[in-house]
């Protein structure tokens, strides 16, 4: 069977999804068309996704075209909701990116096609709202030449654009683009000998590598230009691939909980077959498949296996993630986008139950890798890390609306992060010193190139004692790690274990294990945050905050008002140049900040600002207080209060 899984990509409110009801109901999958306004699409099932108009959730619906399930996975356009985007990506066979007519390349549109490019995902491009007053298909097409540089290729024309009888005349797709990309095309090109039959198949092979870019204009709302973009997706869209006789390997791309509470975990086959009560997983956490459903006529409906290259629905994985493997990981399979970088704490409301509320963050968590729980047991707190102010403003309703929770948020702050400053060492001894650990650790920290995260090594003989207890170490290590000097996580770090010793398996005669002579895991355990936070002092640490880099585009005569409030806010332009009438500053500035300044600029700009701003880099914290982070572990750094909370003694 042809199989394509096509994702819907754009900048918010490019009518991705109302796109989507277009293609299904071309293909007949529904009778009437739904309406974002009116909440009734296929794809955006979620109450708060019909009352804001806005895509929250990947959603999957299939549809068939001349004998081709097409599986089409409608994504969130908004920045908050990125995640979404970035574990669909993975999955993809090609896409589909939508952009305005009347708006043309936005900040998320350069986003999106920048990651499109990167993974060599093949990408066709549908101008949509042609029937708009003020839709320019000309001027779009070539800003997706020049604010995109990517080649593009038309296929066709807008006859009366910017009106309700706007159409979409097909037309031969010009060689110079491609001819650029293949050498004998240009020289048929230069010596006249091209035919319309090559330029084709020239075409076809470079959209399916996805070395150029088609490029459709239409309408959803009036399904102009829609049976051409089914024609080229069916064209010049790559068919999935998979061997389903080949080892199994998958990936979860999306989890959500059934009507009894039960999990669904979403995944694309790649290769090999999953059957019904096959199980999968690690040895000791193996799971039986229960139950399959596969996409197709656009429904899903229960099967007994699953080949590569289909999506399914899986019950039975209770222990499934987004972002699981299914067998055997595929190679350079990994993030895509930045990790959040902002952090709010969740104030329960009036009668809101805190057990309640804590295993509703929990499922949340687990149908969103990227919604980091922070629980703080000292101060009853919980914080989410986050992208965005709509993000909270979505977990609010969803949690009010799916749960009946009220939650409130304390202000939102950067998530920031600690390198080592230099080298630090530090040791403890059994028996000697106050402590009341039957072990001997010795840590040594020192900066690690950025970008290397936590390694731990050994400057000891692993013989030197069981492997369990050098193992007890290195987890204590990460664990620690997880809260530095100032509370946010080290990083950028490695650890050396120095010294060790224990006490050997003591017993007396008839009486069995002699617990009080005999070193545990429970000894490493305890002593390891004691000595590493030691080393750490010795070490130092600095704190650094996430920066964005940002793109403003705006007219030339408001730099004047710009260039202050951007110092006032701490963002340092790196360049400014001018085209015509218009400045383009490009520059960094904290993440604190960003999202006070993009509310600044239509203000500063008369509303003709564009702003494009994404995660960049850490930079240590410039002047000012070192921020802090309320520490949610026992507290090593105050060694009377760790050795209080984990022996219920102050020392031996």
């Amino acid at each position: 069977m042809h199989l394509l899984n096509l994702g819907i990509l754009a900048h918010v409110d490019a009518g991705k999804t109302s796109l989507t009801e277009r293609l299904l109901h071309h293909a007949g999958v529904i009778d009437e068309l739904g309406s974002v306004d009116a909440g009734s699409t296929r794809t955006d099932t979620l109450a708060l996704e019909r009352q804001r108009g806005i895509t929250i959730k990947a959603a999957v619906v299939s549809f068939p075209v001349d004998g081709i399930t097409v599986n089409l996975i409608d994504t969130p356009g908004h920045p908050d909701f990125i995640a979404e985007v970035e574990r669909v990506l993975g999955v993809l066979d090609g896409a589909v990116l939508v952009v305005s007519a009347v708006e043309g390349v936005q900040a998320q549109t350069r986003v999106l096609m920048r990651t499109l490019r990167r993974l060599g995902i093949p990408t066709l491009v549908f101008v949509n709202k042609t029937d708009r007053r003020g839709a320019r298909p000309e001027g779009v097409l070539r800003e997706l030449t020049e604010r995109l540089a990517v080649p593009v290729v038309a296929m066709g024309s807008v006859t009366a654009p910017g009106t309700p009888a706007a159409a979409f005349t097909a037309g031969d797709p010009a060689p110079d683009v491609l001819a650029d990309h293949d050498d004998t095309l240009l020289a048929a090109y230069v010596d006249g000998t091209l035919t319309p039959a090559r330029v084709r198949a020239a075409l076809r092979a470079q959209a399916h590598r996805g070395v150029v870019h088609p490029v459709y204009a239409g309408s959803a709302a009036t399904g102009a230009g829609v049976p051409e973009l089914v024609a080229g997706i069916k064209e010049l869209l790559p068919p999935a691939a998979g061997d389903p006789d080949g080892p199994l390997s998958g990936t979860v791309f999306k989890v959500e909980r059934g009507p009894a509470g039960e999990k669904i975990a979403y995944a694309r086959l790649f290769s090999g077959t999953l059957r019904v009560r096959d199980r999968i997983g690690a040895d000791d956490a193996r799971s039986k498949v229960t139950a399959v459903s596969v996409f197709g006529d656009g429904t899903d409906t229960r099967a007994e296996a699953v080949p590569a290259g289909r999506i399914a629905r899986l019950w039975g994985l209770t222990d499934a993630r987004v972002g699981d493997s299914l067998g055997t990981p595929r190679p350079g399979h990994g993030r895509f986008f930045a990790p959040p970088t902002l952090e709010t704490v969740v104030v329960p409301g009036p009668g809101t139950d805190r057990r309640a509320l804590h295993l509703a963050l929990t499922r949340l968590a687990e149908q969103d890798p990227l919604i980091g729980l922070r629980h703080d047991e000292v101060r009853a707190e919980t914080s989410v890390s986050l992208y965005g102010e709509v993000q909270k403003e979505v977990l609010q309703a969803t949690l009010a609306d799916e749960h009946g929770l009220a939650v409130t948020f304390r202000e939102t702050t950067p998530l920031c992060l600690e390198r080592p400053a230099g080298t630090g060492a530090a040791a403890e001894f059994i028996k000697k010193g106050d402590h009341p650990f039957l072990a001997t650790v010795g840590l040594r920290v020192e900066p690690a190139p950025p970008g290397t995260g936590v390694t731990f090594g050994l400057e000891v003989e692993l013989g030197a004692m069981p492997y369990a207890f050098f193992k007890a170490v290195e987890d204590t290590v990460r664990e620690t790690l997880a809260q530095g000097l100032h509370g946010w996580r080290v990083t950028d770090c490695a650890v050396t274990m120095t010294h060790s010793g224990y006490w050997p398996r003591q017993s007396h005669a008839h009486q069995g294990f002699d617990k009080s002579m005999s070193s545990t895991g429970y000894d490493f355990r305890g002593l390891t945050p004691l000595v590493l936070v030691d080393a750490l002092r010795r070490a130092g640490t600095r704190v650094h905050e996430p920066m964005h880099r940002f793109r403003l585009e705006a007219p030339a005569d408001t730099l004047g008002a710009l260039l202050p409030v951007l110092a006032a806010l701490d963002a340092v332009p790196g360049t400014t140049r001018t085209e015509g009438a218009r400045c383009v500053l490009e520059g960094v500035v904290p993440a604190a900040r960003a999202h006070a300044l993009e509310q600044r600029i239509p203000g500063l700009t008369r509303g003709e600002g564009e702003w494009e701003s994404a995660f960049d880099h850490y930079a240590p914290v410039a002047g000012g207080a070192v921020p802090e982070r309320p520490r949610t572990d026992r507290n090593p750094l105050d060694r009377k209060e760790y050795l209080l909370n984990v022996t219920g003694r102050v020392g031996g």
